[in-house]
């Protein structure tokens, strides 16, 4: 049977969890270093073991990110690739891959395109969920109704600062699964994850069992590891942008991404 647009976030993380498996959820710059190659990424992203991918569209002012994707992304941009065009791209991809897609974007350009513009040509397109960085759970009324009639999953964050009581409120507006924000700042790679990471991840396993996915700071296939024993999976950005960065006019691109997936997606299937 085919997995419906609204289902296969949720049939992902069910077959995940069946087979004691955790996702690995790689982040690309939608149209760095172009859009053809991006689609090259993902697809081969997806054959070496990505599980989901996070597609980041291309922002003037992307607030929650390091400097390795606020490059990758004035890349984009100069280059001409707007909302538009990663829909269009997210409309390429479903037709050659069944890997869920989720768009991590901001507030203005969906607001700019429309909120129901925007959530039913996502959809119509196969995209399967959206993170909207800068914009909190108080404010998501409007999205969030258009997502639900749309079946377009609205996955909220969760910062390490979060008290439980705000997290309870996050975990309940949020659907597909909760993007846990491992540590305060910018996306970037980092030597060392946060020693008290753990324990706010217990702390909202507590109070939801709804998917938690960890981004922020991951970059190697030990820290990948070790967050997985804990959560639903895991998202790499920084560090799969920076290869791009440094190998974005090279032959080779397509093949050392993939490795790197692959090598990220190895200590998350036995960690059950």
């Amino acid at each position: 049977m085919t997995t419906t647009v609204t289902g296969r976030l949720a049939a992902t993380f069910a077959q995940l969890r069946e087979r004691g498996e955790r996702a690995l959820i790689p982040y690309f710059t939608a149209g760095d270093p172009s859009v053809s190659l991006t689609k090259r990424l993902v697809i081969e992203a997806a054959r070496r073991g990505a599980d989901i991918v996070e597609l980041g569209v291309p922002f003037s002012d992307p607030l929650a990110d390091g400097p390795v994707i606020q490059r990758a992304t004035q890349r984009a941009l100069q280059a001409g690739v707007t909302l538009p065009r990663v829909l269009e791209l997210a409309r390429d991809l479903r037709s050659e891959t069944a890997v869920p897609l989720v768009f991590l974007t901001y507030y203005n350009p969906v607001l700019a395109f429309g909120l129901k513009a925007f959530c039913v040509t996502a959809v119509e397109c196969g995209v399967d969920g959206v993170i909207v960085a800068d914009l909190p759970p108080e404010e998501a009324r409007p999205l969030r109704s258009e997502a639900e009639a749309a079946g377009l999953d609205l996955i909220h964050l969760v910062a390490p600062t979060s008290p439980p009581d705000r997290m309870r409120a996050i975990a309940r507006a949020a659907t597909g699964f909760l993007y846990m924000v491992s540590l305060t700042g910018v996306t970037g790679a980092r030597a060392e994850l946060p020693p008290d990471l753990l324990q706010h991840l217990r702390t909202l396993r507590g109070i939801t069992t709804k998917p938690i996915c960890v981004g922020f700071g991951i970059g190697t296939p030990e820290q990948a590891a070790a967050v997985g024993r804990a959560a639903d999976g895991v998202i790499v950005g920084s560090a799969i942008v920076q290869l791009v960065e440094r190998h974005g006019g090279s032959e080779e691109l397509v093949g050392r991404v993939g490795d790197f997936v692959a090598s990220l997606k190895e200590p998350l299937k036995a960690t059950a």
